[in-house]
Parts: structure tokens; sequence; C-alpha cells
């Protein structure tokens, strides 16, 4: 099953138009699936006294409020549109997370096909309910949350209409950079049967590793923030993967994908050929005459193995050789006559 890849460009834009043309660029040769922005109204998802997370002001480096960080980061609608033409131009599907009523439904009425629910907003009885009523398919990030809240919100989808098939839940660590020792991947598993939904992973971990090893571990989608140069000014820019980043990790995942298989043990195609070089057959240990019965002494399992396996030693034993044969004679059934007991 191939994994959907989401590039997370999200505000790493900084609110230029012409940015985003870039980062959906980027996006494009890396080969991920769909690229994913960001839509909101500052002032109907942020209070002007909000505080900001450690993160952003770790990462920003500035004492600007949240509000004024954030009020910078915002597309309007027609810069939005830009950059979905340009997404349309490009060949690659936009997709972008609503913070806000209005934002919800300025994206239904584009005519997206998937609903991404962040991490912040699984606590959004309104929000949640709105989108479930659109009944189209939802990606839902849960970071922050338990398996408590994250039942609560596969609830309200339901109730609003829903179909449990058509929603696919993210373990996420809402932490920017989530350190290694605070992913605890193999909670995605456990989300996956508790609810009997797909499960992905949104990752916000430095570095390719740990989406790598969530798509081994079942994830079918895969959500990454990038950027152009993590040491551009904004809030995500830090915990965002480079173009050539970006690159390898599309690259390990699609690796990955074609390594995980059917699960059906067997000799693969490629190996194939290498079972006579590899294995060995049964061969005499030395000259040996006509009528000679066989005894495990005259016997040797030596290379190659395309004569008889050494596994059917004992229907050899005790039968008689049809004709004279040398040392190292590979051999064969025809070599060979059973003696009645």
């Amino acid at each position: 099953m191939k994994t959907l890849i989401i590039a997370e460009a999200g505000v790493n834009h900084n609110g230029s138009v012409e940015l985003a043309k870039r980062l959906i660029d980027v996006a494009v040769a890396a080969g991920v699936d769909i690229v994913k922005f960001q839509t909101f109204k500052t002032e109907k998802v942020i209070s002007k006294i909000a505080p900001r997370a450690e993160y952003q002001d770790q990462n920003t480096g500035n004492t600007e409020s949240q509000f004024e960080m954030v009020r910078k980061l915002e597309l309007s609608n027609a810069e939005l549109n830009e950059v979905i033409n340009y997404c349309t131009e490009q060949e690659i599907k936009f997709l972008s997370t609503p913070f806000d009523h209005d934002s919800i439904e300025l994206l239904n009425q584009i005519g997206i096909d998937i609903f991404k629910i962040p991490s912040g907003e699984i606590t959004n009885l309104p929000y949640l309910r709105h989108v479930g009523s659109l009944k189209k398919k939802v990606i839902i990030s849960t970071g922050m949350a338990n398996l408590g809240e994250i039942e609560g919100a596969l609830g309200i989808l339901e109730e609003a209409g829903m179909l449990r098939k058509d929603i696919t839940i993210l373990h996420c660590n809402t932490e920017y950079p989530t350190p290694f020792s605070d992913v605890n991947l193999k909670a995605m598993q456990v989300i996956k049967d508790a609810f009997g939904v797909n499960v992905g992973y949104s990752d916000h971990t430095r570095g390719i590793e740990v989406p790598i090893a969530a798509v081994a571990l079942g994830a079918t989608v895969i959500e990454k923030h990038f950027t152009l140069d993590r040491n551009m000014p904004g809030p995500d820019h830090k915990a965002s993967l480079e173009p050539d980043e970006l690159k390898a990790m599309v690259s390990a995942i699609r690796n990955i994908e074609l390594a995980i298989g059917d699960g059906f043990k067997k000799p693969s195609p490629s190996e194939e050929k290498n079972i006579a070089i590899a294995r060995r057959s049964i061969h005499l240990a030395h000259d040996l005459p006509t009528g000679h019965i066989l005894d495990e002494k005259d016997l040797l399992m030596i290379r190659p193995g395309d004569g008889i396996s050494p596994m059917r030693m004992p229907e050899i034993l005790g039968s008689r050789l049809r004709m004279d044969l040398p040392a190292f004679h590979k051999l064969g059934f025809v070599d060979i006559q059973y003696v009645n007991p």
C-alpha cells in the first residue's frame, strides 16, 4: 500500500506568496503526494493576549505577541487562490488546514476533498462538528491528546455524520522539534488497535528517521514540515526539513514500502538464481564401484545445490549404485537403485 506523503509547508512561506510558490516547487521536486498550507483569520483563532509557546520563543527569538506573530503569516483569500492555482499548474494536490469556521467554509467551497484537523482542535467541539458535517475524508492529528480525547473527537465526527472508514488518525507530538525520547511511536499502533481506524504519523522531530520507521510500523499517512531554509525567521522552520532532506525522506519511504512486501515467506525472484550456488547437495566422498550400498560415510554435502538435497539423505542411505562413480560425483536419482527391505 502506498503511503500518502504530505509535505507541510504550513506557515513557512512567512506570509509571502512567492515563497509559497518556491515551497510548492520543492514539494514537487521531492515527489510528495500533497503540499499542505494553513488557512486562518488570526482574530478568529487567537486572543491578542494569548501567550506564545516556549518553542515559538526559542525558534523566533523576538518578543511580539502570538497574535502579532501569526498575523504576519496569514494569507488573504486572493493570495490563497494564487497558491491553489500554482499547485494546479505544477500538478500537485493542494491541501490546507483550516483553523476557524470561515476557513472551513472557504476550503469546502474551493472543493478540497480531505480536511486536516490539527492537534490543537481535537477538543474543539463546534469545530469538529462543522468538519464532520461536511462528510468528507478527515485526517486528524493527536498531539497533546490521550486516548480518551481521541475517542471523544471520533465520537463527535461520527455523530456529525462521518463514517469511521473515512477518518485517519495521526499520532503526533506537539513540540517543535520533538525530542526522540518523546516520540512514543508505538502509540500509533495502540490507536489503530483501540479504534479500528487507518493511522499515520505527523512528525516534528529533526531528521527523517522517525517517519521512515512509522511507515515500517504501518503508517498510511506521513506528514512532515519542510522549509526552504531552517535559518529563516518564523516559528516552524527549525523543526522542518530542508529540500534535500525532504527528497531523501520520500525516497526512503518509497523504498521501505517496497521492502515491506506481502509477508508471505518464499524465495524472491531476485534470489532464486542463488539457491543452487549457496545451498548444498549430496556428492560422493570417494570412488565407489557398481553395486555399492551407500552409507553415511560415503556421502559429502557440498555445493552446488542443484542435485539431491541433503534433507533427503535418509532416502539415499541403503540404496545401491547402478554404476562405478568417482569421488565428488554429484549424486542423482538415476545413479541409484533402492534395495527392497
